[in-house]
């Protein structure tokens, strides 16, 4: 096999032209047969093997640096810089990364998760590179998906500037996660369609320079190509702003993705190698399914089919449910989602009520801003984002939604420990960033029919709330307790005496283990499902007061600003004489892991709740 001779970066500079269909057929299946077992990014892997060979032929790594957009793409990156092995435990504790990982290899030079993000670090790294005197190339690799955030036009405009040299490869497979939307998708697929331009520019060349003094007649046509091209490619986006363009140039081969970039070398400028690919190239249901194998579970190979699928609904199952009944109740309940409808459980909403879906494309910021207009005008918005997403518009939340108290519910998904995609995508902030914003109600539901009865007050309240809940199966227990949900009252479970646990959201199904756990220790313990973090209800605390000694918070959120400090602080400023023990996260970023092992590891379990909670007991009798 042509793989194993590729042991280190820049061994595939040894394989010869004639080779490269092979490499790109070998890499491929390496990559559907490990996916298949861990899991993992595969349609965008796949879409990018030859551009990403392409790059490694290009440039010398690691004194180069290639910047990847989000870096789910980099796993074919990963295999040219050595890597191989690392499969085995990709995305499982302790093993490789699914995204670069800086710390994992000096070919990674920038972490990336979030979309948007690769123009401006490689304008930076442009940047430092000139002022320390380097001599090396920046490639920044953004798909087209990632042009809907309005980061990246931020960059574009300053990179637009440049007298020295920086390339930007727009990966464009008309995917982000879903199908993309909107005008840099018509505008690309303009270019896509529009073949004729290059065809045309390099028949006149080609034939120039073949005749008597044809090379001065094309060192004129050379200034006049703007002009050319906006004859023949409609608008060209990219040239009028001062931006080089390459392309289009079909990204699945590898010589012609090539040239492209040794073009782009020679200019003492910014430059745009638009590169075309299909997302899941080269395995049929990854290409007749891109948004399902973006971010598969283990599946089998033959079929495609997830190979332990999933029985129980999960929170997002229930949450898109509920959204649809909401919107044959009222017709102002609409949905924003930035291009996200199938993670967030809104495709349904779309299909039942497609004319007040709205799928702004990975715009975070726009979606939250946009919601509130929507609110402004009269309507009841629901905006879907992930958790670790949405703290990218926490201005507009804060300046646009709340201080003008605008009715938009935020349904939080993947809040708390997320697990294997590791620090950039674990939502274990939302709680510390929310809480603090005057005016805005936070809730998290302690199983699948709380997040039902939440989402129907938090529409009914006109006024923000943001409503958390985990990623994976929704909690089916504590069914018989499901009393009505009223602004800052939390639910008393079980009543007892001495120690009391308050648990908030996903912590109340460890809480019910924690309690039997004490129980089996002879301890009487109380349990109270919070339901809020915002506000957080004082009067059952002074009243459980009387007869407990020991409160203990617990929550899938970090220490700092979290529910358990606030809840300090409310039992300082109330008064109230009760030991408190709070059961967080560290403050710290959580590689990436199964979130069984990751709770273990920061004593989020329940055998290690149990531990501190004696402890605490011995240490203060």
């Amino acid at each position: 096999m042509l793989l194993d001779s590729i042991e280190k970066v820049n061994d595939i500079k040894n394989i010869p032209e004639e080779d490269w269909p092979e490499l790109a057929s070998e890499i491929r299946h390496f990559l559907i047969d490990k996916i298949s077992v861990s899991g993992g990014h595969l349609g965008s892997n796949l879409g990018t093997v030859e551009l990403t060979m392409a790059l490694h032929l290009a440039f010398d790594l690691p004194k180069d640096k290639i910047i990847w957009d989000v870096g789910h793409q980099s796993y074919t990156h990963k295999l040219l810089t050595g890597r191989r092995e690392g499969f085995e435990m990709l995305r499982k504790y302790g093993g490789m990364a699914g995204f670069p990982k800086i710390n994992e290899s000096e070919c990674d030079c920038f972490n990336t998760g979030h979309s948007s993000t690769s123009l401006s670090a490689g304008l930076g790294m442009v940047k430092a590179r000139d002022l320390t005197g380097g001599d090396n190339f920046v490639v920044s690799v953004i798909g087209d998906g990632s042009l809907t955030g309005g980061m990246a036009y931020e960059a574009l405009n300053n990179a637009s500037k440049l007298v020295t040299n920086y390339i930007m490869v727009l990966n464009d497979n008309d995917m982000s996660i879903s199908e993309n939307v909107g005008g840099i998708s018509k505008y690309l697929n303009s270019i896509r369609s529009n073949v004729g331009y290059q065809d045309f520019k390099f028949a006149v060349f080609n034939k120039l320079m073949n005749m008597p003094g044809g090379a001065g007649m094309v060192k004129g046509l050379r200034k006049a190509k703007s002009s050319v091209k906006n004859l023949v490619v409609p608008g060209m986006f990219f040239e009028d702003m001062g931006i080089t363009y390459l392309g289009p140039v079909d990204g699945h081969n590898t010589k012609a993705v090539l040239t492209a970039l040794n073009d782009a070398k020679r200019m003492k400028k910014a430059v745009i190698v638009h590169v075309v690919t299909k997302k899941g190239k080269g395995y049929a249901p990854a290409e007749n399914h891109p948004a399902r194998f973006h971010g598969t579970e283990p599946f089998d190979v033959d079929t495609g089919l997830i190979s332990n699928p999933k029985i129980k609904p999960n929170y997002t199952d229930i949450f898109s449910t509920v959204m649809v009944k909401m919107g044959e109740r009222d017709e102002r309940v609409v949905a924003i989602t930035a291009a996200m409808p199938d993670g967030t459980g809104l495709k349904r909403f779309k299909n039942a009520h497609p004319d007040r879906f709205f799928d702004v494309g990975i715009a975070e910021e726009h979606a939250v801003t946009f919601a509130a207009g929507l609110a402004a005008g009269g309507l009841k918005p629901v905006v879907a984002i992930y958790s670790s997403f949405l703290q990218r518009a926490y201005d507009q939340i804060l300046h646009d939604v709340c201080i003008q108290k605008l009715p938009v519910v935020f349904a939080i998904d993947r809040a708390g420990i997320v697990g294997a995609d590791g620090e950039t995508h674990q939502g274990i902030f939302d709680l510390s960033f929310l809480s603090e914003i005057p005016g805005l109600t936070v809730m998290a539901p302690k199983n699948k029919w709380e997040i039902s009865d939440m989402l129907k007050f938090g529409l009914a309240l006109e006024a923000p709330v943001a409503i958390r809940y985990p990623r994976g199966e929704a909690y089916d227990g504590l069914e018989e307790y499901r009393t009505p949900v009223e602004l800052g009252k939390s639910e008393i479970i079980y009543r007892e005496k001495d120690i009391a646990l308050l648990a908030l959201g996903s912590m109340v199904k460890t809480a019910v283990e924690v309690r039997d756990l004490l129980k089996d220790k002879g301890l009487s313990c109380t349990l109270i499902n919070a339901r809020f973090a915002k506000p957080i209800d004082s009067e059952t605390l002074k009243e459980i007061s009387e007869d407990h000694s020991l409160l203990v918070t617990m929550e899938e959120n970090v220490t700092s600003g979290g529910f358990g400090e606030r809840t300090r602080q409310l039992l300082f400023e109330e008064g109230i004489d009760m030991n408190l023990l709070n059961i967080s996260l560290p403050d710290m970023f959580l590689e990436h892991g199964s979130v069984d092992i990751l709770k273990k590891k920061t004593g989020l379990d329940a055998q290690s709740i149990v531990k501190r909670i004696v402890a605490f007991l011995e240490n203060n009798r």
